[in-house]
């Protein structure tokens, strides 16, 4: 997922390099709203991951 934002911002880079503000303006909102899934996707993955490996030892 982390390349997907990664992806996104490199069109919004380029894009806004030559002029294209909607087209700059909309691969950033996709970037930000993909980078914010990911952070949540790794938040919930630390707070369950702990409980697992604490319930296997």
């Amino acid at each position: 997922m982390l390349r997907w934002v990664v992806t996104f911002l490199v069109i919004a880079i380029i894009a806004g390099i030559f002029g294209f503000g909607n087209i700059a303006a909309g691969a950033v909102e996709i970037a930000r709203i993909i980078f914010y899934i990911f952070l949540v996707l790794l938040v919930l993955s630390l707070i369950f991951g702990s409980r697992i490996w604490k319930n296997t030892l």
